[in-house]
């Protein structure tokens, strides 16, 4: 149930503080996002990749525009994240590097995975995502 409490009530069973306490103030603060920047890469590459494919594949002076917003957005969900990460360069935290992700692989949300594991997590869509643009452009070649 919900209780209505009064500013009283709640200043008997508050603990105020002054300031932070310094241990979190002067924490470094992560903003790596865990994984090496080379499955980032891979990830860009594999969706400007296929959209590369579907204006080669069904190119159209209709499409200029759509292409154009697809690849401004893919560049935008992977560059204000990788900005970001740099805003502020004394920071400690650095990107995992690949050969330390192989060595000690990534915690994730079901449990510990190894370095292939994590990867074939990261990069399953993408490279589907490519597969199928391969077999929809080379259909509509064979059939067209």
């Amino acid at each position: 149930m919900v209780q209505k409490l009064d500013r009283d009530a709640i200043a008997l069973q508050a603990i105020v503080h002054d300031a932070p306490p310094a241990a979190r103030r002067n924490a470094p603060l992560d903003r790596s996002f865990e994984l090496p920047s080379a499955l980032y890469a891979t990830m860009v590459a594999l969706f400007l990749g296929y959209i590369a494919l579907m204006a080669v594949g069904f190119a159209s002076p209709q499409m200029i525009l759509p292409v154009a917003i697809f690849v401004l957005f893919i560049v935008a969900f992977f560059g204000v994240p990788a900005l970001w990460v740099r805003l502020q360069p004394d920071t400690p935290v650095r990107a995992m590097t690949m050969a330390r992700f192989r060595a000690t692989g990534i915690q994730t949300g079901t449990g510990h995975c190894d370095a292939r594991a994590a990867s074939v997590q990261v990069l399953i869509l993408p490279v589907l995502l490519m597969a199928w643009g391969v077999a929809a452009v080379t259909i509509a070649a064979v059939v067209g």
